[in-house]
């Protein structure tokens, strides 16, 4: 089957939109050819910094033919009704169907249409993908009416069937569709014909291009560790980066530049930031020392003289952003070593965290008053828990902060280290904002964990106050990954804190800034929304999560967590289907009674109005098991929990055996259902099992 090739050639695209770029060419194609009735195509997207490339195989020759039926008018309609539809489908009277429509009669037209030529669904397609395309910015340039993220240059789309090409025509604000491209901007600019894929990829490559994003980046990266490691150093690695700078040139090369020794006593932080923001360079680390020496960039030209004038120029801006850095740094140390983070301290009162809740200093002091009830929940150092939190804001008021806020933390460690404050302390300033990305380590030190969760908990609970919620598709205050923060510092420090407990007690220091009286469930079920996420990536059914979250105090995570475990345990064992074959046939009789008496059985049965000896054994049989797994909870053994219940399958099956719940006495009835409500309430102890899916009623 035929094969499609697309390239649209363009002036600069800007790295970070180019994989979107290339998926949206692919989906909007893969898209408009369905619509046609071409599907079931395989497709494979590129991006460099000037092309999007498209290459679909398995096209057929046209589109399926398509049979239409379309509903007209009743048979006793009048005339000029009928006559309408006929002239509509263009059909005469004897070429309708008489069918039945509901409880009349009407004439419906089969049409059939004849399918579309593939090439020129192709044309259609690729003209309404370009000029419908959804860049994030765009722009026209000269008389075009086009927008596009840069000045588009050239279309490239080529049908090819076994070794014949053809040229599907279109045109575009004057660009003309061709079999042609260029390659390299400097190093081969001339336009060459292309075949087929591969014979745009060979052709591309010894014009200077390499077409596979991925491969870029992997010629950088081996390229980048075998000159670390020629010097003797590491390379830091940083995934970001490397994205962004396969995105920057067509054909990579790797240049070892030096850092001026000049910058050797900058922290590594520094220089590492300074490189990445303003150079895209690649830092090399002295793993003796500790220190930075030498960065790779990435050229994307072969120079005559190996890169060395490029690396000259490099150099030379490079020193001159090292200097900014470095007045910025010696003049914040120059301020500790004369006044402490006092100066700092007192500057956070005009650094706003939100116009509705308050500077950074306003933020501070919460973080404090919260920071104070988590240290005696956690059993640290009080002390130095308040302490690290009055000064882990402290460099947001620094000049290197300013220029560089994605060292916040980082250069409060380093200021509150220079001021004289303790390791541990000062490690705070850098802790507390961890884990900023999903697989980052969380804190670990007790002080820098109250810290974190006061820091997050604050913002949580602020945000809800002020009613700034984060949208289905925007969150631009971060609270998801401030909730998923909590609960990954609570989990993987294995830590018991009732959050409910906390937001209400942290309520008052917020209350000036608004009134939201759910603000606090609110805040719990975000929380528990994200909970149940962050189970779901570690392959724990969500029906498990909801029948343990629906009991006991959900905003104990420690405890829920372990109650899931529990319950995964018991699923996974060979008792759960029997088990489960009395609980849901005690439940579903239950649910039908209530809804039909209009009652809660929940009162608890009464021997003296049982009649026969398996309802007495289940009477006892409850009556014990219900106190041990009531005990159990209470010591938090769960597991033990789980296994008194599944004790009672026994009695509970004897139970169905040998009584009709339905008896004609009504006493007895209704004693009969309280004693299935103890059923359902003892279950209940450790999970709402009616949650439960999968299992046999």
């Amino acid at each position: 089957m035929p094969d499609l090739l697309i390239e649209l050639l363009s002036e600069e695209i800007p790295a970070r939109m180019q994989e979107f770029a290339a998926n949206q060419l692919k989906k909007n194609m893969l898209s408009f050819l369905a619509d046609q009735g071409v599907s079931e195509i395989a497709a494979t997207a590129y991006s460099t910094p000037r092309r999007l490339t498209l290459f679909m195989s398995g096209l057929p020759e046209k589109a399926p033919d398509i049979n239409e039926e379309r509903k007209g008018p009743r048979i006793d309609a009048p005339q000029q009704a009928v006559d309408g539809f006929l002239r509509s489908v263009d059909l005469n009277l004897d070429q309708l169907e008489v069918k039945r429509d509901g409880n009349v009669d009407k004439y419906f037209a089969s049409i059939e249409k004849p399918g579309k030529i593939c090439t020129q669904i192709v044309a259609e397609a690729l003209e309404k993908t370009i000029r419908s395309f959804p860049w994030p910015k765009s722009m026209r340039w000269g008389a075009s009416s086009l927008k596009w993220v840069r000045p588009l240059k050239g279309i490239l789309c080529i049908f090819i069937r076994n070794d014949e090409h053809q040229l599907i025509e279109l045109q575009i604000d004057g660009i003309h569709s061709d079999v042609r491209t260029a390659g390299h901007r400097f190093m081969a600019p001339d336009y060459f014909k292309v075949k087929d894929f591969e014979d745009y990829k060979r052709k591309l490559r010894d014009a200077y291009v390499i077409l596979d994003h991925k491969e870029r980046a992997e010629i950088i990266l081996n390229d980048a560790n075998n000159l670390a490691f020629a010097h003797g150093l590491d390379l830091i690695h940083d995934g970001a980066l490397l994205e962004e700078v396969s995105g920057l040139v067509e054909w990579p090369v790797v240049l070892l530049g030096e850092v001026d020794t000049a910058f050797s006593d900058l922290p590594a932080e520094v220089l590492q930031a300074s490189m990445k923001e303003h150079q895209k360079f690649f830092s090399l680390k002295n793993s003796k020392t500790g220190k930075i020496e030498r960065f790779i960039t990435v050229a994307n030209i072969e120079a005559a003289d190996n890169g060395e004038t490029i690396l000259k120029g490099n150099q030379k801006v490079l020193y001159a952003r090292l200097s900014d850095a470095k007045f910025f740094w010696e003049n914040d140390i120059r301020l500790i070593q004369k006044d402490g983070l006092d100066a700092w301290l007192g500057r956070l009162v005009n650094v706003t965290f939100h116009n509705k809740l308050g500077s950074q200093a306003d933020k501070v002091t919460r973080v404090s008053a919260l920071t104070k009830i988590l240290a005696k929940r956690l059993l640290c150092d009080i002390e130095d828990a308040v302490k690290s939190a009055n000064i882990c804001k402290s460099d947001l008021a620094s000049e290197m902060v300013y220029e560089f806020p994605e060292l916040q933390g980082v250069m409060g460690r380093y200021y509150a280290l220079s001021a004289g404050y303790s390791q541990d302390v000062a490690k705070v300033c850098e802790d507390h904002y961890a884990p900023k990305g999903p697989n980052d380590p969380v804190p670990t030190a007790s002080i820098s964990v109250a810290v974190s969760l006061a820091d997050k908990l604050d913002t949580l609970l602020g945000f809800w106050i002020i009613d700034e919620k984060p949208t289905s598709s925007k969150d631009p205050f971060a609270l998801r990954r401030a909730a998923l923060g909590v609960i990954r510092i609570i989990l993987e420090n294995d830590l018991e804190l009732d959050l409910v407990e906390l937001l209400n007690a942290h309520l008052e220091h917020l209350s000036k800034f608004g009134n939201h009286p759910d603000a606090v469930s609110d805040v719990m079920n975000f929380i528990r929304d994200r909970f149940k996420i962050y189970l779901r990536d570690k392959n724990i059914r969500y029906d498990v999560v909801d029948a343990c979250l629906a009991v006991g105090k959900v905003g104990n995570l420690k405890l829920v967590k372990k109650r899931i475990s529990a319950l995964t345990n018991l699923l996974s064992s060979d008792e759960a289907e029997d088990f489960f074959q009395g609980f849901k046939r005690a439940n579903n009789i239950l649910a039908k009674a209530e809804q039909k008496d209009g009652v809660e059985y929940s009162f608890g049965a009464e021997i003296k109005y049982m009649e026969v000896d398996p309802e007495k054994e289940l009477f006892n049989a409850l009556k014990e098991q219900h106190s041990v797994v009531e005990q159990a909870v209470f010591e938090e053994a769960f597991q033990k929990a789980i296994l008194a219940v599944t004790d009672l399958r026994q009695p509970i099956d004897h139970f169905f055996e040998c009584v009709q719940v339905n008896s004609e006495n009504d006493i007895v009835r209704r004693n009969r259902l309280n004693l299935l409500g103890q059923i359902r309430a003892t279950c209940n102890l450790v999970a709402d099992l009616s949650k439960i899916e999968g299992q046999s009623g």
